[in-house]
């Protein structure tokens, strides 16, 4: 199994370790409940150097990026980019942040479980193009420090002057002897910087961050947050069998430019069948990824992502479903241990996102 640079930091910190996307990752510290109410009320730190980075070089990086993703990406410097990797039938590969350094070097961060299938899927379809594409997932570490105490520290942690930066930009510093990327995207619905370091700077960068009072927090809070927060998990909410139109993505699908799966998608976005939806439960129990979703003795679909949150009393979930049953308002029940539950279709709105824009 392999570990991230701060693999030591985490045993040091007693956190509950599992198997997540090969890597062996903390998914709490003091407690899934503890590290969300962190987060939402100070600041947190995620180690996040599971995740893939990706660097396309070449004279035609940017068209090339542009065919292989939804979002339009443009030569702004200083801008991230949400967007989706979809295949012919407009099914997602996988979500990323694109990140434009100059032109002719782009950045792609993709899903650590997805790493090795995407870097397949990227060769692929680079080779129509003149580009050259690396995998650097191994050299690089994140950290996230997230939280409305977030920005009040960050000067200090990373040494540098980012605190005017935008949401969903990034700028390259100077540490030490080398440079680090710092953004401000955020996967929590709070405001937050993203770090990203050579493996042998993350130590530091981490401890600093605690210092300053950034809170250790895990998988399992990360997931709670971004759930919330209505961010989309690949395996849930996008998948393979789940398009960006299904999943309320539009805002990330240009259908005005060529892509692989476009014609697809835009096809598909004539005559939709399905779509992700909220629900809220009727009843205290649980509505976990999978269970069956109905409408009287109709399987309509099935449940992508579910909680009991923190200092919320009503279970909520996100449910792909027929459209027919999508309507807001809508009663249906969740099937859970051999039980309908009764549930009513309500947005997806469950939390004010905190963004600096």
């Amino acid at each position: 199994m392999k570990t991230t640079a701060l693999y030591e930091k985490h045993l040091a910190l007693n956190a509950k370790m599992i198997e997540y996307a090969g890597f062996s990752m903390p998914v709490s510290y003091t407690g899934i409940t503890e590290e969300h109410i962190a987060v939402r009320t100070s600041m947190g730190i995620f180690d996040v150097s599971h995740m893939g980075e990706f660097v396309v070089t070449g004279e035609q990086s940017l068209a090339f990026v542009n065919h292989l993703v939804t979002n339009i990406i443009t030569e702004e410097p200083h801008k991230v980019t949400y967007a989706l990797m979809c295949d012919n039938q407009g099914f997602v590969v996988d979500d990323l942040l694109v990140y434009v350094i100059k032109p002719t070097q782009i950045l792609l961060v993709v899903n650590a479980g997805n790493m090795e299938k995407d870097f397949d899927w990227v060769m692929l379809q680079s080779k129509a193009f003149n580009v050259e594409v690396s995998n650097k997932s191994n050299d690089f570490s994140q950290i996230a420090i997230q939280g409305p105490n977030a920005l009040e520290h960050i000067n200090k942690i990373v040494g540098q002057d980012v605190k005017d930066l935008k949401f969903m930009t990034f700028a390259v510093v100077p540490y030490q002897d080398l440079h680090i990327i710092v953004s401000r995207t955020g996967y929590t619905g709070e405001d937050g910087f993203e770090i990203y370091a050579k493996n042998y700077l993350i130590s530091q960068l981490w401890d600093d961050s605690i210092e300053a009072g950034a809170v250790p927090c895990g998988l399992g809070s990360r997931d709670t947050l971004r759930f919330e927060a209505n961010l989309p998990l690949y395996g849930h909410e996008i998948s393979e069998s789940i398009n960006p139109v299904e999943a309320g993505l539009n805002f990330a699908v240009k259908l005005d430019k060529t892509f692989i799966g476009r014609d697809a998608l835009a096809l598909y976005k004539e005559d939709p069948k399905r779509k992700v939806v909220g629900l809220e439960l009727l009843e205290r129990n649980i509505p976990r990824h999978g269970y069956e979703v109905y409408s009287d003795d109709t399987l309509v679909g099935h449940i992508t992502t579910g909680y009991l949150l923190p200092n919320v009393s009503t279970p909520i979930a996100c449910a792909l479903v027929d459209l027919a049953y999508s309507a807001i308002g809508t009663e249906l029940s969740v099937l859970i241990r051999n039980k309908k539950i009764p549930a009513k279709v309500r947005n997806r709105k469950f939390y004010i996102k905190n963004y600096k824009k």
